[in-house]
């Protein structure tokens, strides 16, 4: 910087400029200069490191530089060289103006500071990356939360930093400071620190995961968690409504996850029929005949006085077993209830192979309007109320 300075008094020499209008013209080139080569500088890294990176980055086999030198972090870290720049020979222009060169120093300082925050939030945010997919593990969970705790400390060392240029003093006095505070920021800070616990509790509970349904009728969830953070856990729900619930509420009320029957065999069915107890009568010849002729059942089996009721309960959990979207390995049966005035409830219990929502429903609708035609073929008759 003193061999541009010496240049330019030279070139300013052969003028007639004379007192203040030198020292100003002076001034305003050194100032000039200064800004064009940081400037320039900032080109360079736009318009040549920055490609170069993601250049160098897609031709390599491994996958995470790809996250960590994306251009967000380039172009966060290009905006950081500059200031350096002005910081460095800015100074020694005004050295002759102490208040205004502590103005700059301050002012860019500031900046730096600033810039950095951004890069080190930027960074951060990158490694959720690594687990942008549909589904995400306890650890992965742990991360998403970590990065979170990271912004947050981040954002808290910078704004110390920043408020002890402004003030000039140290850092660690600051910090040291904060001690007789610590209640204040605990109350300003309380929901984070809440959700933070909470979100803590959730994943290593391994509670509730990215991706996972979840039900929860208090907040009106009842669909597919998309996003999970230090304060809220966002569900999409079916109907395409976003609903926001603070961790903490998962924790202290009880919701319903789904993910354990997504990754079993077969989604549960419970559903009953009533039946009339006025038809359930002894099956008659003709009937056990019809039904020794489909092949589900033997006559052997149906000798002497069977009902009616009994005939179709073995009937159908046989009819069941046959299908090849009902779980065979699973428990399957149709069992009695207790009586009631609207008549006789025979629930059937099955588990079926579709566990996606309209699959499922249309598998379960076809079998139960199966089951509600083959009624009447044993003479019974489906209660009612007139």
């Amino acid at each position: 910087m003193n061999e541009i300075t010496k240049y330019i008094e030279q070139l300013l020499a052969s003028t007639s400029l004379t007192g203040g209008w030198l020292s100003f013209v002076t001034l305003s080139m050194l100032f000039a200069t200064v800004a064009l080569i940081a400037w320039l500088v900032y080109l360079l890294c736009i318009k040549v490191v920055s490609p170069l990176a993601a250049r160098i980055t897609s031709r390599t086999d491994v996958v995470w530089d790809d996250y960590l030198f994306n251009p967000q972090i380039i172009r966060a870290a290009c905006n950081i060289v500059p200031a350096i720049i002005v910081w460095m020979l800015m100074p020694p222009i005004f050295s002759d103006y102490p208040i205004i060169q502590s103005l700059i120093l301050k002012a860019t300082a500031i900046y730096i500071t600033i810039a950095t925050m951004r890069l080190a939030t930027t960074f951060i945010s990158s490694l959720k990356l690594f687990d942008n997919n549909d589904k995400r593990s306890a650890t992965q969970q742990y991360l998403h939360s970590f990065c979170g705790v990271l912004k947050i400390i981040v954002i808290f060392l910078g704004v110390i930093v920043i408020i002890s240029i402004i003030i000039d003093r140290s850092p660690l006095t600051l910090l040291a400071g904060l001690g007789a505070t610590s209640a204040v920021l605990m109350l300003v800070f309380k929901d984070t620190i809440t959700g933070l616990v909470a979100g803590i509790r959730l994943t290593s509970n391994n509670m509730v995961r990215k991706g996972d349904w979840i039900t929860m009728s208090k907040a009106g969830a009842n669909g597919t968690v998309e996003d999970i953070t230090l304060s809220t856990v966002k569900v999409r729900n079916f109907d395409n409504t976003i609903v926001t619930v603070p961790p903490q509420k998962l924790i202290e009320d009880s919701f319903q996850n789904w993910h354990g029957m997504e990754e079993s065999a077969g989604r549960r069915v419970t559903r009953a029929i009533y039946i009339d107890f006025r038809s359930i009568a002894i099956a008659s010849d003709e009937l056990k005949k019809a039904l020794a002729a489909e092949g589900l059942m033997k006559l052997e089996e149906m000798n002497g006085d069977v009902i009616n009721l009994t005939l179709f309960r073995r009937y159908m959990e046989r009819w069941l077993e046959r299908r090849d979207d009902v779980v065979t390995n699973a428990t399957f049966l149709m069992r009695q209830l207790e009586p009631t005035e609207n008549g006789l409830p025979i629930e059937i219990y099955f588990f079926l192979k579709q566990k996606e929502w309209k699959a499922y429903e249309h598998h379960l609708a076809e079998i139960m309007e199966w089951m509600y035609a083959l009624v009447p073929m044993f003479g019974l008759k489906i209660y009612q109320r007139i």
